[in-house]
């Protein structure tokens, strides 16, 4: 998320009520989880196991449970529970607003729009000339539509990130401060739902078009004229690149890459990164034809086994 205007690490630190070492003119122009830092950004870690990662990152600012030599040309801001710290700037930053009206007064939409009955669109969100959104469609704050976009019934564009961090007392919710972008000529089917980015943007490219009942997590990007099949699943943090086909029911695990051109056959299960314009099957998927091989053997084995006997 990239603020709406810089801040001094000091002005953060002091509302956090934590010490920082480096310089006090030090400006933060982003708030992001590690996955999606750029230059300027703001992120936390708490775990010994990712402390290299987030020190070493393009991220300039860091909320650290240790004291720890401060990198150059970065600032360390030192914190009891970054995670907490972290989530209390998202909220001061990125806080929810509610929205009495079917559609918010910040919204814009484009020439040539068609929102249909029960559509709700949410503040600051952005749709092009000539979509159709069709009824009961619910489009949450800060997201994106391009042109020529059709949405059907009852899906959900921007719901937050399933991401939660557990604790002893239960689990604490990472909260969303991401957005939607679905570009232009994208068709997304009826009972959809695709999920903000947590800091960043979920992705959906130019002509991609989805059939009802997917699921989209959140910082995923699809790429260009991909096919997405009912009941898809996509975890978060995946990327697909263009022209990729995913059929029906086909589940595809989080921080995977999917070439371009690769098609997934239905009821298949992505566990890896798959290499693109080829042809998967299967739980794990692999290559359809390793694996319809296996499929034939297995159905000769009980022949064989009764020869054995």
């Amino acid at each position: 998320m990239k603020l709406n205007s810089n801040l001094k690490v000091s002005e953060v630190a002091e509302f956090l009520n934590a010490k920082f070492i480096g310089n006090s003119n030090h400006l933060i122009s982003g708030i992001n989880e590690i996955h999606m830092v750029e230059v300027g950004d703001l992120t936390f870690v708490d775990h010994p196991k990712y402390y290299n990662k987030a020190l070493n990152s393009k991220a300039t600012t860091i909320i650290i449970n240790k004291n720890v030599d401060c990198p150059e040309g970065k600032v360390l801001i030192i914190s009891k529970d970054p995670f907490a710290d972290y989530v209390s700037l998202v909220k001061k930053y990125r806080p929810f607003e509610s929205c009495s009206d079917n559609i918010s007064i910040t919204a814009e939409i484009g020439e040539g729009t068609v929102l249909q009955p029960g559509v709700f669109v949410g503040n600051n969100v952005k749709i092009g000339k000539n979509c159709i959104i069709h009824s009961n469609v619910s489009i949450y704050d800060f997201c994106e539509i391009g042109d020529n976009v059709i949405i059907h019934a009852n899906s959900v564009i921007g719901a937050d990130a399933y991401y939660f961090q557990r604790r002893k007392e239960g689990y604490k919710k990472f909260e969303s401060c991401g957005r939607v972008l679905l570009k232009d000529n994208v068709e997304v089917g009826a009972l959809c739902s695709i999920d903000k980015g947590v800091s960043g943007d979920t992705i959906i490219d130019e002509g991609t078009k989805m059939d009802n009942h997917c699921q989209v997590g959140h910082d995923t990007y699809i790429g260009k004229n991909c096919l997405i099949g009912s009941h898809a699943a996509i975890a978060g943090v995946t990327k697909i690149e263009d022209d990729v086909i995913l059929w029906g029911r086909v589940a595809v695990d989080k921080d995977l890459v999917i070439g371009k051109g690769a098609v997934v056959l239905a009821t298949s299960g992505v566990d890896k990164n798959l290499k693109g314009n080829k042809t998967y099957f299967g739980v794990p998927a692999e290559d359809v034809r390793k694996k319809w091989r296996e499929m034939v053997a297995l159905r000769q084995l009980p022949g064989i086994i009764n020869k054995i006997r």
